[in-house]
């Protein structure tokens, strides 16, 4: 029988020796222990790795790490919605969101030309210079080829970015797709409309994206998937996982309940249910906020992969 243990501060102690002492505590710090042991399962096997988040996880400060984990060859596709793209663009060209407060005058807020998004705010100001950045970008890409996917047009935009803390910028550098099955829900979508507007000519192809993510993986992969938050990123990285035999590894980091049916709040047992994840598969759901826990988790694992010469 394993009984709960205290933590206790250590001077000069790690990141990972933090993360290690969760393993005998209980609740959400149990699960967050177990995520580390999964990620480094999946990462020292080198599994095939499909990366999911949504755009709030680029908002509040995670984007360098998702293209540091690029960078590094730990992932093998990217599913992300328009908001992280539109941000890690707007980033790349030196856009800063202002921090603000949760409880806000949200009122005041828009008299000045500021979008809250929780605690963070981004101005219409930079909206304004997003739409010359895209002007410029779609004119550049679509002169060379009118119609692409949506990862090929993702995978060109990374080619014009210098940024290396910029998610596309390593993408394109490290040749991994980047798959934005909604890409019109949001600012950018209006900008790409505005270029089809000007010229017809213009497609961008999400069916052909659903082949290429089937063949990110095969049945014969070791695979790994790691869900930051929920929503269409999430379910349609899933997609591959289940028509090539289930997930071997699964983290889900979320805020969402799965009281209410979303998938948003479904849990990686579930996911097991409809073959997503195998029934033997090494698995964990944490709820809390993932702009903590998945720097907690992953940082704890690169530690330990530095120290072994993994990475």
């Amino acid at each position: 029988m394993e009984f709960v243990s205290e933590v206790k501060w250590k001077p000069d102690s790690s990141v990972s020796e933090l993360v290690a002492q969760f393993k005998a505590n209980g609740f959400q710090s149990t699960e967050l222990n177990k995520a580390s042991s999964v990620l480094y399962k999946i990462w020292s096997q080198k599994a095939k790795v499909i990366l999911s988040f949504t755009s709030n996880m680029v908002t509040a400060g995670l984007r360098s790490l998702f293209a540091q984990l690029i960078s590094l060859d730990l992932v093998d596709a990217v599913v992300t919605t328009a908001g992280s793209i539109e941000e890690d663009i707007m980033k790349a060209k030196g856009e800063k969101f202002p921090l603000t407060r949760f409880r806000a005058d949200d009122i005041e807020l828009h008299e000045k030309g500021h979008n809250r998004i929780g605690n963070i705010a981004i101005t219409n100001d930079s909206y304004g210079r997003f739409e010359g950045v895209m002007k410029d970008l779609t004119e550049n890409i679509f002169s060379k080829k009118e119609s692409m996917s949506v990862s090929e047009f993702l995978y060109e935009v990374g080619g014009n970015l210098s940024d290396e803390n910029s998610i596309l910028y390593q993408a394109n550098k490290k040749n991994i797709p980047v798959f934005c099955p909604a890409i019109t829900d949001g600012s950018i979508g209006f900008h790409l409309y505005l270029a089809k507007d000007k010229n017809p000519k213009i497609h961008l192809d999400v069916i052909d994206d659903f082949k290429k993510l089937m063949f990110v993986m095969s049945p014969d992969d070791t695979k790994g998937f790691i869900a930051l938050g929920g929503g269409v990123s999430k379910h349609f990285g899933l997609l591959t996982t289940m028509i090539n035999g289930g997930a071997d590894y699964a983290i889900y980091m979320t805020t969402s309940s799965g009281w209410g049916g979303s998938l948003s709040g479904a849990s990686t047992n579930e996911a097991k249910s409809w073959g997503k994840i195998k029934d033997d598969s090494d698995s964990v759901t944490v709820l809390g906020d993932v702009s903590i826990n998945f720097p907690l988790a992953s940082f704890s694992v690169l530690d330990r992969l530095k120290k072994e010469g993994v990475i």
